[in-house]
């Protein structure tokens, strides 16, 4: 009898059993069966990205849209988008590699910033108001300076709809008009979520234009800057913006503070002695005058 020969194991590079099913034009499904598809559940953008990187096999699952897509909407706690002009991986690092507005324009004025969240506007129509309390009303066909003086509010239309993105931005005053001021102005800023993908915003080309302005001549206990989606301005996760008691700091604290919903963003701080506040309301096109509008503020300083 011959010598039996021992057969020795050797390392090879593996493959997925499940690689079959996933063709390179096959549809991702998070239903699938499958351990991984799973596990992604759990990962946040910058871990996709390096489980991507391991190897062609997890490199094409984690380059699919639908997996990016469901990443993006969970993390920004949304209703589901119907259509977006860009890829969702490019939505998602949009949104979550800590840029802002005055990082791309005017960085010399900024001086600190906080992300508040995302919301979602499901009609183009826009109330924008610097007082929380729900309106008797919403005018149909007053001018926006007739509404901020006799309301606090205006209507805005043409609003891009899709996912927002709100930041509190603190600014020095110098970025308004006012050549004796020499303090800070808090501003709430909200884009829409392909904002600083769009060819107009990055060559420079669209800008913020003034809406209205409006002043109060007199000591004012905080300055409040709210976004909503007048379609949506019954709803009960709406009423948990308008209802300021419930998140706002006691009269002694002056940290600001904010609160969104799934179509609204709001913010409030509390402010010390001061004459009064000069309130802007800005909103920036995609491009002429009837064109979408992809950004709104609202800034308040003191006087």
């Amino acid at each position: 009898m011959g010598k039996r020969v021992r057969r020795t194991s050797t390392i090879c590079s593996c493959s997925s059993p499940r690689a079959h099913i996933l063709a390179p034009h096959s549809v991702f499904s998070w239903y699938e069966a499958d351990l991984w598809t799973e596990i992604m559940k759990y990962l946040d953008g910058k871990s996709l990205v390096m489980l991507g990187a391991t190897c062609r096999w997890f490199h094409r699952i984690t380059m699919e849209e639908s997996v990016w897509k469901f990443v993006c909407l969970r993390d920004l706690q949304v209703p589901e988008s119907q259509h977006v002009a860009y890829k969702w991986n490019q939505l998602y690092r949009s949104a979550f590699d800590g840029s802002h507005s005055y990082q791309f324009r005017q960085p010399e004025k900024h001086i600190d910033w906080m992300r508040i969240g995302a919301f979602f506007f499901d009609s183009p129509v826009a109330l924008l108001t610097e007082k929380l309390g729900v309106p008797a009303k919403i005018p149909q066909r007053e001018t926006a300076e007739i509404m901020i003086q006799t309301t606090g509010s205006c209507v805005l239309r043409n609003i891009k709809t899709g996912i927002w993105l709100a930041d509190l931005q603190l600014v020095r005053c110098p970025v308004c008009n006012l050549s004796t001021c020499e303090g800070t102005m808090q501003t709430l800023d909200a884009r829409h979520i392909e904002l600083f993908l769009s060819e107009g915003y990055k060559n420079g080309s669209w800008e913020y234009e003034s809406v209205e302005t409006h002043e109060i001549k007199k000591h004012t206990d905080m300055a409040t800057g709210a976004i909503f989606d007048i379609k949506h301005l019954n709803d009960a996760s709406t009423y948990e913006v308008w209802d300021a008691k419930a998140w706002m700091g006691k009269p002694n604290d002056w940290q600001p503070k904010a609160r969104i919903a799934h179509h609204a963003v709001a913010v409030n701080t509390n402010l010390q002695q001061n004459e009064g506040l000069l309130i802007k309301y800005e909103a920036m096109r995609a491009g002429g005058l009837e064109a979408d509008v992809v950004g709104i503020r609202i800034s308040q300083q003191l006087i």
